[in-house]
């Protein structure tokens, strides 16, 4: 088994491939997937803090795109989520949403509801462009505030 991790972590190691396996995990972590991308922009500005703000311009690209692939997966899915459209929960959240409008996407930062947010914009049909900004804006912030939280305001 240890045979193909080496060469698997050898080919991920940040320092070599650092900001292209930063937007892998960035997009991946703006999925519906349970992974998170922090811990991928620590380690490299941890390893190499001169990439600052490259770094943070990958992250916030990657988790964008991942944003916008879920706001086409929410509009894809718009004939599915109908069958729920009955439960009080679902009307006031989907309410809520469309007074919003696509401003409701600068909450795509947030752990656990946000991907989802994002998808449901997208089966509100909300206005992508609009909606891809403001997640733009959300997750640039989300990335500059938690990497200079741990790297200068609690450093380890």
């Amino acid at each position: 088994m240890q045979d193909w991790i080496e060469p698997l972590l050898a080919l991920l190691a940040l320092p070599r491939y650092g900001l292209s396996t930063l937007f892998v995990a960035a997009f991946v972590s703006a999925t519906l997937l349970p992974i998170g991308s922090e811990p991928a922009l620590f380690g490299l500005l941890k390893l190499n803090p001169e990439l600052f703000w490259p770094a943070i311009g990958v992250a916030t690209l990657g988790n964008t795109l991942g944003g916008m692939l879920d706001w086409w997966l929410g509009y894809g899915a718009h004939q599915v989520a109908d069958k729920y459209h009955k439960s009080r929960t679902h009307l006031k959240a989907l309410d809520y949403l469309q007074r919003l409008g696509p401003k409701a996407c600068l909450l795509a930062w947030l752990p656990i509801v946000g991907d989802p947010l994002c998808a449901v914009a997208g089966w509100l049909r909300l206005p992508f462009w609009p909606c891809a900004g403001y997640m733009l804006v959300g997750k640039f912030l989300r990335y500059v505030t938690m990497t200079t939280v741990l790297l200068w305001v609690w450093p380890q």
